[in-house]
């Protein structure tokens, strides 16, 4: 009766155990994140920059309504994007140090302005500080008869540039790397 009683106490007890410590995963983010790198390649290891960032879609609305014309914008969806520098490198005809930086962008017509601050891990622009800010270049704006849903980053073969598009926007920073 005891071992019966014992049996019983403890196929109740790891029943329930384990429904208390069952994980629950979220759902799919909407805007996953990505990274972008140069040398694009997994088989250099040694790169020379990285973006980390998430990739809004366009679902149906306008580039204009998502990053609207002269305003700070967190380039991307979440969290603003974070780009690393590896070595000293020169954007827009800037020097930059090594390190890490929030990236910002100001969308404009033809240019974009392109901003680098130093307040990392930032819930989109909203506690933007520019005071913070590191540099901050133009970058060519363009069209391109593609249309891309999601927000994309990519660097050209040569690293001289970084490419953001979305829709039918590219933007074109110069880099030296």
């Amino acid at each position: 009766m005891k071992n019966v009683f014992l049996l019983t106490f403890l196929t109740l007890a790891l029943v329930f155990s384990t429904e208390a410590t069952a994980q629950k995963f979220g759902g799919l983010d909407k805007s996953p994140a990505d990274i972008a790198a140069y040398p694009s390649s997994y088989r250099v290891s040694e790169k020379a920059v990285r973006v980390i960032y998430s990739r809004p879609q366009l679902k149906g609305r306008s580039l204009s309504e998502l990053a609207p014309a002269g305003k700070v914008w967190r380039t991307g969806a979440n969290e603003a994007p974070e780009i690393t520098f590896y070595k000293d490198a020169t954007i827009g005809g800037k020097s930059v140090k090594a390190g890490t930086y929030a990236l910002f962008t100001i969308p404009g017509e033809s240019e974009w302005t392109v901003i680098l601050n130093s307040n990392l891990n930032q819930w989109g622009a909203y506690s933007y500080d520019s005071a913070a800010d590191v540099a901050r270049v133009t970058a060519k704006a363009s069209t391109d008869s593609e249309s891309l849903e999601a927000f994309s980053i990519a660097f050209d073969e040569a690293g001289s540039n970084m490419v953001m598009g979305w829709g039918t926007t590219r933007v074109s920073l110069a880099m030296s790397l």
